[in-house]
């Protein structure tokens, strides 16, 4: 599929509604742009889903996941200044 795409004053495009809608791309969301030779491409980011946990869904996991407190600190010493 070949479409043309008019490029604005400050570089912007828009993709048309239903490529959008078809590729998943949403408002606000991620593409990843790919410079191969004499092309440009663009393609939707891998998206994963992020959830929030709250303070009490974490108090709640430490009480049913029956650690001694030992352990506990065993694992979070591991686990320490790793991102």
């Amino acid at each position: 599929m070949s479409e043309s795409l008019t490029v604005s004053s400050r570089g912007q495009i828009t993709l048309p509604a239903d490529i959008r809608k078809r590729m998943g791309i949403v408002a606000g969301g991620v593409v990843i742009l790919e410079e191969r030779e004499d092309e440009v491409v663009l393609r939707p980011a891998p998206g994963l889903e992020i959830e929030i946990y709250s303070d009490v869904d974490i108090v709640r996991w430490n009480v049913e996941d029956h650690l001694e407190e030992a352990e506990r600190m065993n694992i979070l010493k591991k686990f320490e200044g790793k991102t």
